[in-house]
């Protein structure tokens, strides 16, 4: 075995262990991306409900105190609550969808990378090998003119 070639067996080794360590923070952030989504679900599917709840609410305050006017002005403010639940959602949501780009993009790049510079150097690793296979055969014709001289 050469120098060149445990030279290679080394870097291929290191290699894989970057990579190794490298998709542990990777799946750890997926699992948190994934708690996130389902944080986000479950806001909203509890607001469809809410909002049918106020408007139940509202119609039997009217129906029991016979009013015909309602209160605008105590709507207005479940409304501003709700429309300020909604904006935030939509915060997070944009939030998570900044997430998921950046983690693509940080874990797409150094895999992509680590996978070129592995096909390079296999690549290399062969062409030396063809290399050192040729010369063995230049170097045994030569020794076969030589011995036939």
């Amino acid at each position: 075995m050469h120098a060149g070639e445990i030279a290679g067996l080394i870097a291929a080794g290191a290699f894989l262990m970057l990579v190794l360590v490298l998709a542990v923070p990777i799946l750890k952030l997926g699992r948190t991306i994934d708690a996130a989504t389902r944080a986000i679900n479950d806001t909203v599917d509890r607001t469809g409900p809410l909002l049918g709840n106020v408007n139940t609410t509202v119609e039997n305050v009217n129906t029991a105190l016979g009013q015909v006017q309602v209160s605008l002005d105590g709507v207005n403010v479940q409304l501003a609550k709700v429309d300020t639940m909604t904006e935030h959602a939509q915060n997070v949501t944009a939030n998570v969808a900044n997430l998921v780009t950046v983690v693509s993009a940080a874990a797409a790049n150094p895999l992509v990378k680590v996978a070129s510079f592995g096909y390079g150097l296999r690549k290399a690793s062969a062409a030396r090998r063809s290399a050192e296979d040729e010369r063995e055969v230049r170097a045994a014709i030569k020794q076969r003119r030589k011995a036939a001289r």
